[in-house]
């Protein structure tokens, strides 16, 4: 196997590896596993990873895709969709935990309600990306920076 190839297998595996431990990160905060006294502080810096990991796709991982792949300009488009709807999501989070320095349970549940909306799109949006551009991964495009921000998006 050549070496272009097996790095781009392993972008696919670590794709999804990002993916479970961004699912993984939603989860904590959640069940608040992540402690009440930091969900704010938590939330904020998940938020972050978040936007960063699809900002990375958008602006790179995307791109390079349909320029090796034209025939995923419409999978393409639809995840781009996606990351809009979850970056409002994203967006309401941050407004909540912005909203108030202290972590009040009817702050907290608010939170968390957000959270759980967002765990469900992301689980169901992430399955789906990995399927569908899985293959073309598999098959190799070119790295011209966007792997930084969609693999380490420092959560």
């Amino acid at each position: 196997m050549d070496e272009t190839r097996s790095r781009a297998i392993a972008w696919s595996r670590q794709l999804a590896d990002v993916h479970m431990t961004l699912l993984d990160r939603v989860q904590e905060l959640r069940d608040g596993s992540a402690g009440s006294a930091d969900l704010l502080t938590h939330c904020l810096s998940f938020c972050s990873a978040l936007t960063t990991h699809h900002e990375g796709e958008d602006g790179g991982l995307f791109a390079e895709l349909v320029r090796a792949r034209p025939d995923l300009a419409a999978t393409v488009a639809a995840l781009r969709e996606d990351h809009q709807l979850i970056g409002n999501i994203v967006e309401a989070v941050r407004d909540l935990a912005a909203e108030s320095p202290r972590a009040t349970p009817e702050r907290q549940a608010a939170i968390r309600a957000e959270l759980d909306g967002l765990a469900a799109i992301m689980e169901s949006h992430f399955r789906y990306e990995e399927r569908a551009i899985g293959t073309a991964l598999d098959g190799g495009i070119e790295d011209t920076g966007w792997t930084r921000p969609v693999f380490s998006p420092r959560t």
